[in-house]
C-alpha cells in the first residue's frame, strides 16, 4: 500500500494534467461522439503517451461506445484494460510483486552483469545505487563498477553510495578506459564470488556516435570475461523528456543491447505517459520507477498498478 501510494505521488502531476484536459467529456447520459473522443485524444498526447498509442485508446471507445449514451465508469473501465494490455504487451511484465528482483535475467551461475546507460543528467548513477541497494537487501552480495571515468565527481559519488549501501566497488583513475574497468569490476566479482555487477557508463547523448561505439566495446569486453554477459542492459530515462525518450531507447538499444528501462524523476513529470509511448514503439519494458529522491525510492513496475494510480479517482 505504502509503495502504491508514492507510486499515486509521483504520478499527480501526470494524472492531474489528464483529468484537468479530459474528465468532463465523459458525463452521464451524454453521447459519446467524435468531437469528445479527439479531444480525449488531444488530452492523452499532452502526456506523451504517443499518438500511436493514443489512438489505440480512442479507436476502442470508439468501437465500444461510439455513438452511445455515456457511462463514465465504464468509460473509464476501457481506458484502463486498454493501457494495461499495451504496457503488458507479450507478458514479460507479469513479474512478481512479492520478489523485487522478478524483473531481472539472473545468471544461471556465476556473477550477474548489469550494464546501465544512459544520457547525461538522467539519474544514472543515483539509479544505480537505488538497484544496488534493493540488490543487498534482498540478500546478493554486490559489485559496482564505477565506468564513468570521465568524472571524478561520479566515481566519488558511487564510492559514497557504495559504502552507505554496504558493497564493493571497484575504480580506476580517471581517464582511464571504461571498458578495462567493466572487466575489473567482473573480475573482481568472479574472484570473491558476488552475485551481481553493476557497470556504472559515462552519460552520453544518443548522437555521439564514437560515445555509443564505446558502450558496444563495454558490452564485448564484458562478455570476454563473463560468457553471456551483460545479462541485463538498464536504459536510465528521464521521464520529463517525454518524446525524446523514445529516440533515447531506439539508439542505446542498438548499442547497448538495452532489455528494460529504469524511469527515473517519475515524481517530477506531466509526462508519465511517456511510459505507454516506449513500450507501444520500442517493445522494451520499463522495469522500475524512481518516484522519489531517497535511496529507497525505486519501485518495481507494475502496468496494473500504474495504469490504477493515473487514472484512480481522486
Amino acid at each position: 500500500m505504502a509503495l502504491f501510494s508514492k507510486l499515486k505521488s509521483a504520478l499527480k502531476k501526470t494524472k492531474d494534467l489528464l483529468r484537468t484536459d479530459v474528465r468532463d467529456l465523459f458525463k452521464s447520459g451524454e453521447i459519446l461522439d467524435e468531437a469528445k473522443l479527439e479531444e480525449f485524444h488531444r488530452g492523452l498526447i499532452t502526456t506523451d503517451m504517443g499518438v500511436e498509442a493514443s489512438e489505440e485508446v480512442v479507436e476502442s471507445l470508439r468501437e465500444e461506445f461510439g455513438g452511445r449514451t455515456v457511462d463514465p465508469d465504464a468509460v473509464w473501465e476501457n481506458v484502463k484494460n486498454t493501457l494495461k494490455e499495451i504496457l503488458k504487451g507479450d507478458g514479460s511484465t507479469n513479474w512478481d510483486p512479492e520478489n523485487p528482483l522478478s524483473p531481472l535475467n539472473m545468471a544461471t551461475e556465476g556473477p550477474t552483469v548489469i550494464l546501465v546507460s544512459g544520457v547525461n543528467g538522467v539519474g544514472k548513477t543515483t539509479s544505480i545505487a537505488k538497484l544496488a541497494n534493493y540488490l543487498t537487501k534482498s540478500g546478493k552480495k554486490v559489485v559496482l563498477a564505477a565506468g564513468d571515468t570521465f568524472r571524478a565527481a561520479a566515481v566519488d559519488q558511487l564510492t559514497k553510495w557504495s559504502q552507505r549501501i554496504g558493497c564493493e566497488i571497484v575504480r580506476k583513475d580517471p581517464g582511464t578506459d571504461p571498458a578495462s574497468v567493466a572487466f575489473a569490476g567482473c573480475d573482481h566479482a568472479v574472484q570473491i564470488g558476488a552475485d551481481v555487477v553493476l557497470v556504472d557508463t559515462a552519460g552520453r547523448l544518443q548522437t555521439q556516435q564514437n560515445l555509443m561505439q564505446e558502450l558496444e566495446k563495454i558490452r564485448r569486453v564484458i562478455n570476454k570475461r563473463i560468457e553471456g554477459a551483460p545479462h541485463e542492459s538498464l536504459l536510465v530515462l528521464d521521464a520529463t523528456t517525454g518524446q525524446n525518450g523514445i529516440s533515447q531507447a531506439s539508439k542505446f538499444s542498438d548499442a547497448a543491447g538495452c532489455t528494460g528501462i529504469v524511469l527515473a524523476k517519475l515524481d517530477g513529470t506531466a509526462k508519465g505517459g511517456v511510459v505507454v509511448a516506449i513500450r507501444k514503439k520500442m517493445g522494451i519494458p520499463v522495469k522500475y520507477v524512481g518516484v522519489g529522491e531517497q535511496l529507497d525510492d525505486l519501485q518495481l513496475f507494475s502496468p496494473d498498478d500504474f495504469v490504477e494510480a493515473l487514472l484512480e479517482e481522486s
